[in-house]
């Protein structure tokens, strides 16, 4: 290759843009990453992998009053916000230097400033220098929205801020019903302060299914979490050292804390997409193909910016077949469909397949096989809490069309189910394979009795 600076550009070194630029390098690809933040991106350094040690961090508490009925004395608890924040930045920093130690071993030149888009093969740095490649890859994420038009939106955080808040907050609102919203509710909730959830929709997570829904929203009340739905946030007032909310209907009260969790939104403002003809979706996502092509010639997408599906193995996904498509020599699509996934919630919630609904739409004929019940560990510790395991099955081949668990490990779950069902797995494959006992999971594979309306 001559006349470039470079065989690709990657702008953005989050989880997809980090493994593109590894793989192309290691395909023998002269590579340079742009960041103007840290090596990571939101999983890493803001986004998965934080919250996840802010939401076992949560569960302690729970832990400890479980103990007592096996035998356990729990006396002089106590729990410091400072140090788990402290201990989170200690891991986030080690996860940034593996980051960028892996990205520069492989040969990937890592630029530690923000890149723009001049035009057709050319990107400008923060500093002013200029450069060219054959290949851009655009890998900038996706971004926490606020609603700019609500008056005192400016009093609210997003979920960046939560990771560093100085201190607790007796009480806070948290607006949305998506798994953002859903998951720092029980984590606020677990720390002991007093959590609001403001959501405008029906029900919390909208797309899963339904008796996941309802299942879960009925757990987190127990927990305390007060949820309204079908309700929005009209203001925000300064109020003392907190906030005063209002809402549709007039009713106000006050809070240490608001917190927006609406969604994410690509991250596409500056990047100067328009200067090399790269078109943008309805929804303001970079448009590509099945290849991750956008509309420009050599310039490519993968990740959040793409609101394809939004999640970090999906951008690594996405990040390696675009590399193994350009520089590799093959031809690497992602399939989309039957992605597992998990919402760590609590409990957690781990799924994969159709919905009841889904799977109901284009008419065929479907089987329901559930259960809801109490988890051994709890008929010791007296905790009222039950477990939901749900399988939607065509009645016609058989099929195994969609698994849904709401209870401990339903994430460590749903990896392996995600398999089963990738594979065709019908039914009676599940009702074959012998149970481990005495587990949760055995109840998918002992499931007999079809679930019936009104039952």
């Amino acid at each position: 290759m001559t006349g470039f600076d470079y065989d690709l550009f990657v702008i953005g070194a989050g989880s997809g843009g980090v493994r593109a630029a590894r793989i192309a390098a290691r395909y023998g690809a002269k590579v340079a990453v742009a960041e103007e933040y840290r090596v990571g991106g939101t999983c890493v350094i803001r986004g998965c992998v934080p919250k996840k040690l802010f939401v076992y961090a949560s569960k302690f508490a729970e832990e400890f009053e479980d103990a007592v009925g096996f035998g356990w004395t729990s006396e002089k608890i106590s729990f410091d916000w400072q140090t788990l924040v402290a201990n989170k930045d200690r891991e986030i920093d080690r996860l940034n230097k593996a980051y960028v130690r892996n990205l520069e071993g492989a040969g990937a030149e890592l630029i530690l400033e923000r890149a723009t888009i001049a035009g057709p093969n050319t990107l400008v740095l923060a500093s002013g220098r200029r450069v060219t490649a054959k290949n851009i890859l655009v890998a900038t994420g996706a971004t926490p929205f606020v609603p700019r038009h609500l008056p005192g939106h400016e009093l609210s955080i997003t979920s960046n801020e939560a990771f560093h808040l100085e201190r607790l907050p007796a009480r806070i609102c948290i607006v949305g019903g998506g798994y953002i919203a859903v998951e720092f509710a029980g984590i606020f909730s677990g720390l002991g302060v007093e959590t609001v959830l403001i959501y405008r929709g029906e029900q919390i997570l909208r797309g899963f299914d339904d008796d996941l829904r309802n299942h879960l929203a009925g757990e987190m009340a127990k927990k305390g979490i007060e949820i309204r739905t079908k309700t929005d946030v009209t203001r925000i007032d300064r109020s003392g050292d907190g906030v005063r909310v209002t809402l549709e209907d007039g009713a106000a009260f006050g809070a240490g804390q608001i917190m927006f969790a609406t969604g994410r939104i690509p991250n596409v403002v500056g990047l100067g997409l328009e200067n090399a003809g790269v078109e943008l979706t309805p929804h303001y996502a970079v448009k590509v193909d099945a290849y991750s092509r956008t509309t420009a010639p050599d310039i490519y997408a993968v990740g959040d910016v793409t609101n394809r599906v939004n999640l970090t193995p999906v951008a690594i996904r996405e990040g390696h077949a675009f590399a193994d498509t350009v520089f590799g020599g093959k031809d690497v699509k992602v399939d989309h469909r039957l992605i597992p996934t998990a919402v760590f919630s609590q409990p957690e919630i781990g799924t994969v397949g159709l919905t009841e609904t889904e799977a109901r739409k284009d008419g065929r004929a479907i089987d329901i096989y559930k259960t809801s019940f109490k988890p051994m560990k709890h008929t010791l510790s007296g905790r009222d809490e039950r477990m939901l395991m749900k399988l939607v099955v065509d009645a016609e081949t058989d099929v195994v069309l969609g698994c849904h668990i709401c209870g401990p490990d339903a994430g460590e779950m749903a990896q392996l189910l995600g398999i089963a069902v990738r594979l065709g797995a019908k039914k009676s494959d599940f009702d074959a394979t012998m149970a481990v006992h005495p587990t949760a999971a055995e109840e998918l594979v002992t499931l007999r009795e079809k679930w019936q309306p009104g039952r």
